[in-house]
């Protein structure tokens, strides 16, 4: 029994580096032309495993090996890491358009509305299309401009309750200022988008503040690379499919969220609307 258990297990191990090797080599003939790589890439982890915190100093000591532009695979998934300055210039400046695509993801197919938003859609007329909005509508010079009131009166309120934070003994004390600064960028982005303040003092209504900051916090804990099962797929067959309900019930939510402001907006009276982007696209959309 125990020689048939060998030979038995001897043979399947065999089987896995044949496998292995002719997959290797079927890789290597669909993707003539990428970038040096390590040489072991393991079977359905690729080069996962050499991945460890700092992920900076990793990729920094794989470009001294293997140059300044290299390949992984992170599971099924083929990546290229760009570590100098030229070679990003010639990446992004040079040849952006053939880099412009965005591989499909989880987040955007749900929270970024099947992948129709400026930061998830493919490059295309779709995505040219909601650039030249953002430029012309939503961000350009005369349209931010009309918004300084907005970042002077964010950056004075820094200001005070940083001056606030700061009295202790001897006129000095220690300060967070990570949320100091989250809280201003929030608010002056909010106050831009909406018309309202979510976080800190003076927020005019605290529930909507609150579910508003819980909505951003899940969406940026759901964002990177928190999902295995979009680079090892079979994940998805034992539980994996969970991050995926989490996210549909995030964007559910986002959904709410954000129709209940833009009906706000239709709702008000000529007399009530202020100086918001939202309202100045649906200004837009009416004529």
């Amino acid at each position: 029994m125990e020689d048939i258990f060998f030979y038995s297990s001897l043979s399947i191990f065999v089987c896995l580096l044949v496998t292995f090797q002719l997959f290797r080599q079927s890789k290597k003939h669909r993707y003539p032309n990428l970038p040096p790589s390590p040489s072991l890439s393991l079977p359905i982890l690729g080069h996962l495993y050499l991945l460890k915190p700092p992920i900076h100093r990793t990729f920094h000591r794989l470009s001294q090996k293997h140059g300044p532009v290299f390949f992984l695979w992170f599971g099924s998934r083929r990546v290229v890491i760009v570590t100098s300055f030229s070679a990003v210039q010639e990446c992004f400046t040079k040849n952006g358009i053939a880099l412009a695509n965005r591989p499909p993801s989880v987040l955007g197919k749900h929270l970024g509305y099947n992948s129709t938003t400026i930061v998830s859609s493919p490059y295309g007329d779709h995505w040219r299309n909601i650039r030249r909005i953002s430029t012309m509508e939503v961000l350009s010079t005369g349209r931010l401009n009309s918004f300084a009131d907005v970042r002077k009166d964010e950056v004075k309120h820094l200001l005070r309750k940083l001056s606030q934070s700061a009295r202790g003994e001897n006129r000095f004390s220690k300060v967070e200022l990570k949320s100091m600064l989250n809280e201003m960028t929030f608010n002056n982005i909010m106050t831009m988008v909406a018309g309202k303040r979510y976080v800190g003092d003076h927020v005019s209504d605290k529930e909507e503040g609150k579910e508003f900051i819980e909505i951003m916090e899940e969406a940026f804990s759901y964002g990177g690379g928190t999902n295995p099962g979009e680079f090892m797929p079979f994940l998805n067959w034992f539980g994996g499919g969970s991050y995926e309900r989490k996210v549909k019930k995030l964007a559910k939510r986002a959904d709410v969220f954000l129709q209940r402001l833009i009906d706000e907006h239709r709702n008000k009276s000529p007399s009530e609307k202020r100086n918001t982007m939202i309202s100045h696209l649906l200004s837009q959309q009416e004529c």
